[in-house]
């Protein structure tokens, strides 16, 4: 039942809000990954940008698709966890892991070995609108452990816009997606993260967007 509920909500609701009543241009959407395993890395301005990232891939690989989510947000009542958990499917990151002790990178590393397609947002928060922070290292050491799998970057434009953070209403304004080409660890965290925040760089300004503020 709840598999038919994801199914109807992103392929009825979410694809007519993010289709038509948004719109978007996307770019290099061939560089997507057409199976899983793999990483998707974005920046992150909206609640919009997961709803974004899922309609770009066809509707087969709906249930290969999860987003990597903060707990504390999105599991603090009992009817958000539900739709966070069957109908978006995310993968809760606990921020404050306290005396539990599962690392929380785990749950992410299942998810992989499942051949699944992770979505990221190293920022780790919704940010000001239209503005992009230093990513954090988590992402460096999920690649570590994953050396082989590819990560894809992906600059998100105007969303931050359209839903801002604290706002219930939609405002019409047309968003860009860019795709970049995939990555791989590099063997060194620091190396790593440099490359991805150039990669990222490098995708505002092929749409000649100011991506850091």
């Amino acid at each position: 039942m709840n598999k038919l509920l994801r199914l109807l909500f992103f392929g009825c609701v979410v694809r007519l809000i993010v289709l038509v009543i948004i719109g978007l241009r996307i770019s290099h959407k061939e560089r997507l990954p057409k199976s899983g395993p793999a990483i998707i890395v974005a920046n992150h301005n909206s609640h919009l940008d997961t709803l974004v990232l899922m309609t770009l891939f066809p509707l087969r690989l709906l249930d290969k698709l999860r987003p990597v989510a903060a707990a504390d947000y999105w599991l603090k009542n009992p009817w958000l966890t539900w739709f966070s958990l069957n109908i978006i499917g995310i993968i809760p990151l606990r921020r404050e892991m306290g005396n539990v002790r599962e690392h929380p990178l785990d749950s992410c590393s299942q998810a992989l070995v499942r051949r699944e397609i992770l979505l990221i947002y190293p920022e780790g928060s919704r940010g000001n609108p239209e503005s992009l922070t230093s990513f954090k290292s988590g992402i460096a050491h999920l690649a570590k452990r994953h050396p082989e799998i590819p990560i894809y970057p992906i600059f998100l434009h105007g969303l931050g816009k359209t839903l801002p953070k604290g706002e219930a209403l939609l405002v019409p304004f047309f968003c860009d997606v860019w795709l970049g080409n995939p990555l791989h660890w590099t063997g060194n965290k620091q190396s790593f993260m440099d490359l991805l925040n150039q990669s990222i760089q490098e995708l505002a300004s092929s749409g000649n967007f100011s991506a850091w503020q």
